[in-house]
């Protein structure tokens, strides 16, 4: 089935840096399931490791929703290179074990020109150093600093989301000056949260503040309280970024354990990503604070792409699903698929790609892009690609909450969050 995009209204900038999208629809919503007529057409084939179960399955499904709408986009305008896109998705089961063998899978079995679609960071710790083994193109949907820290490799590249290290950069001078310099923070104890206790307490520590507390819990866990004591008494900023389907009884259990007297909070909205900001047992969070890497909420100054996005991934301005205003998106993150592929196209473009035999050619291509011009296809805002880094750089937002609504209180300049690296993936053989 087609879905009309309106591309005659598509608006997109004419820049050196990006070409316009091509192609008519074609999607997969299984790997068993494949259109009429493709087997025997020339195909870009991209394999779609999404989290459909695990911790990460409110992620994985918004995920799958906004890559379909994506694919769909592009193979109405013509596809890339004059070749339909076909999506296989798979279930990763936010598992980091099955992470790696689907890499395999899709490299082997599938024989994919790409794999994009991993969020959550020990997956893509343990499925990046098999996609390089293989000399798959590997594009992570993703907040990891891996790249930034030289773990990875040649073959996987993060161009539509940035990391943390950059994130908490961007943002630690407006924690420190706005809410205060002592700080608690609380995180998930595996890789994405032990970027963010070191690279903020490094950040803060820039800022004159220090971190006084940290405490790390199991990312399965379902009961806080026994926790929250660790919160240390000098604190003035509570920095909280949890994940998986118990996060809403973290907040209702930070919120019973602080009372009225609570220090500012600034929390990272993975913490509530996929909630419902008018749940009743939200209310204390009023007036507190929370990244956003895309406003789930649309906002007064609402641009044209913004719009253009939650039309077509099936988004309401309150960042619910349109078909049902109880279903919440996972706004702030799930855009990083949308551009990712639209990353790929630009760098499959470039390189004239036509099968496999390119995917190093794709690799160079990548190399090669310095920036995402804000558009239809960036609809996040512009973007800075450091082609010997494989990370991209944007902008942060820091929004309040209001009356049961996030509005952006500040949004950092991309140069905020740009960092300083020795790694450079264009000297590792390909």
């Amino acid at each position: 089935m087609k879905i009309r995009s309106g591309l005659s209204n598509l608006s997109l900038p004419r820049r050196d840096v990006l070409k316009t999208i091509g192609g008519a629809a074609a999607l997969l919503a299984s790997p068993a399931v494949i259109r009429p007529g493709f087997a025997q057409e020339k195909t870009i084939r991209l394999g779609a490791p999404f989290h459909r179960t695990g911790i990460g399955a409110s992620y994985g499904r918004w995920y799958e929703r906004t890559a379909n709408a994506a694919v769909a986009l592009v193979n109405e305008a013509g596809g890339i290179n004059g070749m339909q896109v076909e999506m296989i998705v798979e279930d990763d089961g936010t598992d980091p074990k099955r992470g790696s063998e689907l890499i395999e899978k899709f490299a082997t079995e599938y024989k994919v020109d790409a794999v994009f679609g991993h969020l959550f960071s020990h997956v893509v710790a343990a499925s990046a150093p098999r996609a390089g083994e293989l000399k798959m193109p590997y594009f992570i949907c993703s907040e990891a600093s891996l790249l930034g820290a030289g773990k990875l490799n040649r073959y996987t590249l993060q161009p539509g989301i940035t990391d943390v290290r950059s994130q908490v950069k961007a943002m630690a001078p407006w924690i420190a000056s706005t809410l205060g310099k002592k700080v608690t923070m609380i995180f998930p104890d595996y890789n994405f949260g032990h970027d963010h206790r070191d690279f903020f307490s490094a950040a803060i520590a820039e800022q004159g503040g220090e971190v006084v507390a940290k405490i790390a819990i199991p990312p399965t866990e379902t009961s806080f309280t026994r926790y929250l004591p660790q919160i240390a008494p000098e604190t003035e900023v509570i920095y909280h970024v949890m994940v998986g389907p118990a996060v809403l009884t973290f907040v209702k259990e930070l919120g019973d354990y602080l009372g009225s007297q609570r220090p500012e909070i600034f929390g990272f909205i993975d913490s509530l990503e996929a909630v419902d900001f008018s749940t009743p047992q939200l209310s204390f969070l009023d007036g507190t604070y929370f990244w956003e890497a895309n406003p789930r909420y649309a906002q007064a100054e609402q641009t044209p792409f913004d719009k253009f996005y939650r039309e077509k991934v099936g988004v309401d301005a309150n960042g619910a699903s349109t078909a049902d205003p109880k279903d919440i998106s996972t706004y702030s993150h799930m855009f990083s698929v949308w551009e990712t592929l639209f990353a790929i196209k630009q760098g499959m473009e470039a390189c004239n790609y036509q099968g496999p035999a390119n995917q190093k050619d794709l690799i160079l291509a990548m190399e090669q892009i310095t920036a995402f011009p804000e558009s239809n296809e960036h609809p996040q805002g512009a973007k800075v690609f450091n082609g010997k880094l494989h990370q991209v750089f944007g902008s942060q937002c820091i929004s309040k909450v209001e009356g049961g609504k996030l509005v952006v209180a500040h949004r950092t300049s991309v140069e905020d969050g740009m960092y300083e690296s020795d790694v450079d993936y264009t000297k590792m053989d390909l």
